[in-house]
């Protein structure tokens, strides 16, 4: 039997590396360039539509220059909180 990833945990990946790479200043294809990942790749794990390998992390990780378990831990953000109904 195929096990398949947790949606939620997909989600999480997908928004942070977002997150992570306009923090850099990075397109899709910049950061694909720079991982040596292809473009179309970036953009299905962003869509979190794709369950990515351990290796695959760390070199998302170290070309965004944050460590795997940022990448896979949920944070707080201003859209988020508005999302939410909070307060900024």
């Amino acid at each position: 039997m195929v096990r398949k990833s947790s949606d939620t945990l997909r989600a999480v990946l997908a928004e942070n590396i977002k997150t992570f790479r306009r923090k850099k200043g990075l397109s899709q294809e910049e950061l694909a360039e720079q991982s040596g990942l292809h473009r179309t790749y970036i953009g299905s794990v962003e869509r979190h539509e794709r369950n990515v390998t351990l290796s695959t992390l760390e070199v998302l990780a170290s070309t965004l220059g944050v460590s795997v378990p940022d990448l896979l831990t949920e944070h707080q953000s201003p859209s988020n909180n508005k999302q939410m109904g909070k307060l900024e």
